[in-house]
């Protein structure tokens, strides 16, 4: 039998190589309007795909409970997700929700932006203080291509510009890097937002789900960016912000901002990973290359306390010992390709 510890008394949990518990990306929803080749393909997503039902996603009531447990736990830190999070009815009430719950220092969210103008000021409002928004490339043809003929490039800038507006600095702008489509472009995104204040992050191409038909050889190391950027625009590393930071940070030289570099594949970086996910149905993910997730939403709804809640994360992260990027190799030879897919737990 499970032995629950009353919450006031549990310690902030370490995993099984002694990482931390500090961050928690939330997905509010699997559903999405665009159909991005990496995480939601369209052949494999069509109109009639069944996603999640109203009653099987966490209620915004229910997000919020499990979120102050993960802070009594020491999580500091909750990005809202999806699929698309601005698909979520009324989310400016749940980011009003978790702004409030105590020792939370960071709340974030990453969207493709193109709803922002509608919601960047609601959102701003309600306690919002980060933004990052998915911007894979400034050309328009290559954009419709990597939204899965959804999307336009143009409804993106429009939905930083109402961020903007709102009072939102320092947007971070993830650009996933696939060889053969949009790295050539690059530097188009890095010349447009060079000394704007927000920053520009390159993500290699990731294994991510089983659908996306990853390659190997589509991926560009971040190295092969970062001299391919320095060659024009000198760079020169920065410090992490913080134990863990994802991002490879470096600054130009001429004192235009900084950009990033999120190196999964090249130079995994799980040694240091204290984040876990929470799907919209209320599973617990302790990596993004998880074949399973662990159930909350169950004992969540059929009356767990607050402490059991509590309990029963930190048992689970306790025995967590994920380091997929580190044994990726390894693990493919052995056929070990089954994850859970990006767009119900986020990025």
């Amino acid at each position: 039998m499970t032995r629950l510890i009353p919450v006031e008394l549990l310690s902030p949990p370490h995993d099984a190589l002694a990482r931390p518990l500090r961050d928690l990306r939330i997905s509010v929803i699997d559903r999405c309007n665009f159909r991005c080749p990496y995480c939601m393909p369209a052949d494999q997503y069509a109109q009639d795909y069944e996603f999640l039902a109203k009653d099987q996603r966490l209620r915004f009531e229910e997000i919020e409970r499990l979120a102050r447990a993960f802070a009594a736990l020491g999580v500091r830190k909750l990005r809202l997700t999806g699929g698309e999070p601005l698909l979520r009815r009324d989310l400016p009430r749940l980011v009003e929700r978790l702004a409030c719950i105590s020792g939370i220092d960071d709340l974030a969210m990453t969207t493709n932006g193109v709803l922002l103008p509608k919601f960047a000021q609601a959102l701003r409002d309600a306690g919002l203080r980060r933004l990052t928004v998915s911007l894979d490339t400034l050309d328009p043809a290559t954009f419709r291509t990597l939204s899965g003929g959804r999307g336009e490039v143009d409804d993106v800038l429009a939905g930083l510009a109402a961020a903007e507006r709102a009072g939102f600095a320092r947007i971070k702008i993830n650009c996933v890097v696939v060889r053969g489509v949009n790295d050539a472009h690059a530097p188009d995104l890095v010349e447009r937002f060079r000394g704007t204040g927000h920053i520009v992050r390159f993500i290699e191409y990731m294994d991510v789900g089983t659908l996306n038909h990853w390659r190997g050889d589509a991926v560009v190391p971040s190295a092969e960016l970062i001299a391919r950027i320095g060659a024009r625009w000198p760079l020169e590393p920065l410090e992490p912000n913080y134990r863990g930071e994802v991002a490879e940070r470096h600054r130009f030289r001429d004192g235009a901002g900084e950009i990033g570099f999120i190196s999964s594949v090249s130079q995994p970086f799980c040694g240091d990973c204290s984040r876990a996910r929470l799907s919209a149905d209320g599973k617990l993910y302790t990596c993004l290359f998880a074949r399973s997730g662990h159930d909350l939403r169950g004992p969540l709804r059929a009356g767990a306390s607050d402490a059991e809640l509590a309990s029963l994360i930190s048992q689970r992260w306790s025995r967590r010992a994920d380091r997929y990027s580190e044994q990726r190799a390894e693990l493919r030879a052995c056929g070990e390709q089954k994850h859970v897919e990006m767009f119900a737990v986020g990025g």
